[in-house]
This record gives C-alpha cells, sequence and structure tokens, in this order.
C-alpha cells in the first residue's frame, strides 16, 4: 500500500501562470515531495494557471466564479479533512514563499514547547531576527505595526508579522476554519491570528525565507493596500469584539477539544468523541450548536 503523506501544501493561485511553474518544479524536490501533496485552489483565473498546474500531475481545484483568496483557502481546508493529513501548509503562488520554507514549518510544527504542546500554527515571518533581508513599501509598513499593535492590545501577545501567507497549520486547527461559517474569504490574515490567540490557539513563529515578486500583479498593488488596511482594521476590531466580549465562539472550541485525532490511514482517522472510539471514512465533519463538533456517518470500531 503507498504510504499515506502528512501534509497537504494548499496554494491559492489566481492568474499566476507565470510563476507558478516555478514553484511547483521546486516542489517537486524529493524532499518535500515525500512529505506532502499539492492542492492548487485555482480562483478562476483567467491565464493558464489551470493548464500548467493539471500538467504537473497536481490536485487542481478551479472556482467558475472568483471568489477570493480566502474562499480559497477553506475549501482547501476542507479537502485535508476528508483526505486525512495530519498538516497544512499554506502558501503563495507568486514565488515570494521560498520552498525550503515547507520542512521548516513541518519540523516545527512537530516540536513540543516547554509546556510540552505543539503548536496549532506556526506564522513564517518576514521580520525576525533569522529572516532574509525583505523590502516592503511604506503603506505595507505603516500596515504591520498598526496590526502588530492591534493584536498586542487586543490579545498581550506579540506578532511581527501578523499578515504572512506562509503558515503551518495543525489538524485541530485545519478542521476548525473547515467548518467555521464567517471565515473571511478575502483576506484571512492579522484578523484570524487575532481570533486564534483570543481562542486559546497556541500560534507560534519562526523566521522565513522570502523573495520580491518577479513576474504577474501583486493583489495588494495601486490603492489595494490602503482599501486592504481598512478593511483589515475594521476585521481585527470586530473579531475583537465577537470572541472577547460576545464569546460567540466559545462552544465551538469546547467541541473541538472534544475531538481528538490519534492515528489514520489511507481510508481514513480513528477519532476520539465523547470517550468512544470511531474509525470515520472522510466524511463532513460538522458543527452541532449544542456540543461543537460531531461526526456523522461513522461506525464503530
Amino acid at each position: 500500500m503507498k504510504n499515506k503523506k502528512e501534509v497537504l501544501i494548499i496554494i491559492p493561485a489566481y492568474n499566476e501562470a507565470k510563476t507558478i511553474v516555478t514553484l511547483l518544479d521546486q516542489l517537486e524536490d524529493p524532499e518535500i515531495a515525500s512529505i506532502a501533496d499539492v492542492l492548487v485552489m485555482n480562483d478562476a483565473s483567467s491565464d493558464a494557471t489551470n493548464w500548467v498546474a493539471k500538467a504537473r500531475k497536481h490536485t487542481v481545484v478551479t472556482h467558475v466564479f472568483n471568489l477570493g483568496y480566502g474562499s480559497g483557502l477553506q475549501l482547501g481546508y476542507k479537502y485535508a479533512i476528508r483526505k486525512g493529513y495530519h498538516y497544512v501548509i499554506q502558501m503563495d503562488a507568486d514565488g515570494q514563499h521560498d520552498v525550503k520554507n515547507v520542512l521548516h514549518l513541518y519540523k516545527e510544527l512537530q516540536k513540543k514547547d516547554e509546556n510540552g504542546n505543539f503548536p496549532d500554527i506556526v506564522l513564517g515571518s518576514r521580520f525576525m531576527e533569522g529572516s532574509a533581508s525583505f523590502s516592503v513599501s511604506a503603506a505595507k509598513k505603516v500596515a504591520f505595526v498598526l496590526f502588530r499593535k492591534m493584536i498586542w492590545i487586543g490579545t498581550g501577545k506579540k506578532i511581527m508579522d501578523p499578515t504572512t501567507g506562509l503558515q503551518g497549520l495543525s489538524w485541530r486547527t485545519v478542521l476548525f476554519y473547515s467548518k467555521y461559517n464567517n471565515f473571511d474569504d478575502r483576506y484571512p490574515d492579522a484578523n484570524m491570528i487575532m481570533q486564534m490567540l483570543l481562542l486559546g490557539f497556541r500560534v507560534r513563529e519562526i523566521p522565513a525565507v522570502m523573495h520580491a515578486r518577479t513576474e504577474g500583479e501583486s493583489m495588494h498593488s495601486g490603492l489595494k493596500p490602503i482599501i486592504y488596511m481598512f478593511r483589515m482594521t475594521i476585521s481585527i476590531i470586530a473579531v475583537w469584539i465577537r470572541e472577547k466580549i460576545l464569546k460567540l465562539d466559545k462552544e465551538k472550541i469546547k467541541g473541538l477539544e472534544m475531538v481528538k485525532k490519534t492515528n489514520y490511514s489511507s481510508d481514513g482517522f480513528k477519532i476520539k468523541t465523547e470517550g468512544e472510539w470511531y474509525r470515520r471514512r472522510p466524511q463532513v465533519v460538522s458543527w452541532n450548536s449544542a456540543q461543537g463538533i460531531r461526526v456523522n456517518q461513522c461506525v464503530c470500531h
């Protein structure tokens, strides 16, 4: 039987045919390919993104309409849960994220902290000691400083790079956001970090190597950074109110704690819920309003 890989690399892409080819070629390095499969989330690109990704035999999901960066990520999370991956690593298709970061994120996800806990999410930071030099525009610098300050005030935690798109997620985190109805369909970054910290997820940062974009158009070009900064500021405040004051997702976290992943095989998971062991083939995991999470279509193991 073919060994199941632990990691799914999710690459959201919109009109990135010129850059994604090199990225996919680099991800075929044996050291990466031995642990990870690649999923390209093609957000209704009008160029050849779909075809160049399929030509390299990777799984490609193409949206009929442009749904946004966040929608692509969440659909990728659902795919990861159905297929039984332990971890998700998400990276951009524009070539800015060096593929050597994949192994660093993977190793960090498996590393316990001083309290014996694994991280729920590992952020690849552009602005930590040990990170490769990376230049950003004045508008982006303002955004970074603002979002860092907001997260520190809201949670008491210091995050150096709250808008990084290079992230490694645990199964627990992927499960939560695969079913989260208020996931940001456009820009899930600093607002998502604020939420995770307030909900008690373990967030860790490591230095990352990134490069300047050489081809294509950034989704933060022109006036977009100003619109993005305004939208993200409002979203961060809304998330703080939702989690800190209204505590709307507290029950979902309680339900998540009832689900413990213990093992998986090519046809599904063994999971523990409410004291009983079940084998679940990759079916939909859905929220239960009273208990947080329930597992559909299970048979006793």
